[in-house]
């Protein structure tokens, strides 16, 4: 399973504001299969088993921004592709969790 966290910062908008353009990005995601992805305050992760998915997907979400009226986006992505098991991006998170001592 591959995941990606993504994260999109928009330039030259006249605006400090962002949730327009994040919200064009995740609604031009649209339905892809075997997808997940959930936002988080400073960006989105994204799973899916076939990395090249991945990879469309973040381009997708970058050019939302474009067509958005962004004269240039700074994109800041993250993968972790492991294949030696079967997880989700939640999984990673209860592992993490599991192990702290101060629960």
């Amino acid at each position: 399973m591959a995941v990606a966290e993504l994260t999109l910062i928009p330039i030259g908008t006249k605006t400090t504001s962002v949730s327009k353009y994040i919200a064009g990005a995740l609604d031009s995601i649209g339905e892809v299969d075997g997808l997940t992805y959930e936002l988080n305050a400073m960006g989105t992760t994204i799973a899916h088993k076939d990395l090249k998915v991945l990879y469309d997907v973040i381009r997708r979400m970058q050019e939302s921004v474009f067509e958005s009226g962004a004269d240039r986006v700074y994109s800041v992505v993250k993968i972790d592709d492991r294949r030696d098991k079967d997880y989700t991006f939640k999984d990673k998170i209860t592992s993490v969790n599991e192990k702290r001592k101060n629960k």
